[in-house]
């Protein structure tokens, strides 16, 4: 195997930990990345649970979202999230689906996700999916094939991040570290915006300008988080063994 795909691997096996340890997955939900040699395909872990991802689980999906090596591993039915984004947005390069429990809220209320803090500037603009506009009120709300995949990538537009009423949300990076820092922090802001809504008084959100100013200077900062979190994780997986 080629010694980048390897590194990409276990860097996709560490994001699905982070994601895990800090709660934006549990049993469900899904984190990929594109292949690094095949920038039409992606890297996705087997259907299971985020927090127990090796690299012998993940798997090679083409453009369309189905499985080159599978080899008889069971593969998410929601894959095709992944595909049509990637299809849409040449500039995303990994893709997280999470039912982030602090996001659900506003993806069923009339409520705006909306920045409150710097670290999670790039919500600025975050968009909504209604499944039923597309496809009636008697789907189980998943996207399970690539029509429904292509419905939310137009969704999510330019954004970094579209919310999927009674399901849970999209977020996208333009590498994998990224990726996984926004979605962290779209499950923080959501907490803290929550909190904020709760003390009865008008918020004070972040402005456009001061957002675009905050993601440019976070850029260069995702690294630190993904160093500290990996570490943590691995720590904690050492200790489990």
């Amino acid at each position: 195997m080629d010694s980048n795909l390897e590194q990409v691997i276990a860097e996709l096996v560490v994001a699905n930990h982070i994601l895990f340890d800090e709660h934006v997955v549990d049993a469900f939900g899904h984190v990929s990345v594109r292949h690094p040699g095949k920038p039409g395909h992606f890297l996705l872990s087997r259907s299971m649970a985020p927090s127990r991802v090796r690299a012998e689980d993940i798997i090679e999906h083409d453009e369309n979202g189905e499985p080159v090596d599978a080899n008889e591993r069971g593969v998410y039915l929601e894959r095709f999230i992944h595909a049509e984004i990637y299809r849409a947005r040449p500039d995303v390069a990994s893709v997280v689906h999470s039912h982030s429990a602090s996001v659900i809220p506003f993806g069923v209320s009339r409520v705006s996700l909306r920045p409150v803090f710097h670290m999670a500037s790039f919500l600025q603009g975050a968009t909504r999916f209604e499944i039923r506009e597309g496809f009636g009120d008697e789907t189980d709300l998943l996207i399970r094939d690539a029509e429904k995949g292509r419905y939310l990538a137009q969704a999510l537009g330019g954004a970094c991040v579209s919310l999927l009423r009674g399901h849970g949300s999209v977020v996208v990076g333009g590498n994998l570290r990224e990726s996984v820092y926004r979605a962290v922090y779209t499950e923080v802001n959501a907490r803290i915006q929550t909190q904020a809504i709760a003390l009865g008084t008008e918020v004070d959100y972040l402005t456009a300008a001061e957002s675009g100013a905050a993601t440019r200077a976070n850029a260069t900062q995702t690294s630190r988080c993904w160093d500290l979190w990996a570490e943590q994780a691995a720590a904690r997986r050492k200790t489990e063994i």
